[in-house]
């Protein structure tokens, strides 16, 4: 008779495949952290890039309506908005992972509206998130 049929339980894992019990935390924690890392690289590229677009809005609108410039792109609105847009969801989808709660998340959204704001709120968030996860 074998080891299984006497006491009725399986071995604990195949040849090479070993694993101590309460590895699979370590390990799903693990895995969680490379989300969290990947979602915090989106984040930061998109927090740049709203930032910067929106600094170039901001300076076509002072050439617009302030020094009275008349031959400026239309266009560069149109690209901040979809940047932006995607901004929020990469922001949605960090602060999720992170379980912020929701006046940070809040914040953090609204970042991109502000020109200048983008680029500390991404350094506060970064630091808080990987002095948090370890990423």
């Amino acid at each position: 008779m074998t080891d299984t049929q006497t006491t009725g339980s399986a071995s604990p894992a195949a040849p090479g495949q070993e694993t101590a019990p309460g590895n699979e935390k370590a390990g799903n924690k693990k895995a969680g952290n490379k989300k969290v890392a990947s979602a915090l690289l989106r984040y930061r590229i998109l927090a740049y890039a709203t930032g910067i677009w929106l600094l170039v809005l901001t300076a076509e609108m002072v050439a617009k309506y302030i020094l009275g410039v008349e031959n400026v792109p239309n266009w560069i609105a149109i690209v901040h908005g979809w940047v932006y847009f995607v901004y929020l969801i990469m922001t949605m989808d960090l602060a999720v992972k992170v379980r912020w709660p929701a006046g940070r998340t809040i914040g953090t959204l609204l970042a991109g509206t502000i020109p200048f704001l983008s680029f500390f709120v991404e350094h506060w968030r970064t630091v808080q998130v990987k002095k948090d996860f370890g990423v």
